[in-house]
């Protein structure tokens, strides 16, 4: 299979949680994470096609920020037997600021990349 993606996806080399803004609980961590969206290690699986309202916390060299993203589930695999269920999302709505954050910590030296 062949992949082509124009975003670069940095991995996240610690636990970034991730909360469902609407039911407040902790839906899952960062995987990796890019400008245009992101992969989600999820407790529970939630549904393909689905749109969703998101916040994390993301630090960086230049201190810690709270992003809000509208984002879009892709695809979803399940927890199994052989491991955590994951989620793709696409994000669709991102404020300018925090679009400009995410740059940069996808930028930041030292990161290791999808």
């Amino acid at each position: 299979m062949n992949e082509f993606r124009r975003a670069r996806r940095r991995k996240a080399a610690e636990a970034v949680a991730v909360q469902d803004m609407m039911t407040e609980e902790v839906s899952g961590q960062i995987g990796n994470l890019s400008e245009s969206g992101m992969l989600m290690q999820v407790r529970r699986p939630g549904m393909d096609d689905a749109l969703y309202q998101f916040r994390f916390q993301l630090r960086s060299r230049s201190g810690s920020r709270a992003i809000d993203v509208g984002a879009h589930q892709l695809w979803s695999e399940p927890p199994g037997t052989r491991g955590p269920g994951w989620a793709g999302f696409r994000f669709v709505d991102l404020s300018e600021e925090d679009l400009a954050w995410i740059r940069d910590w996808v930028d930041e030296p030292g990161g290791q990349y999808a």
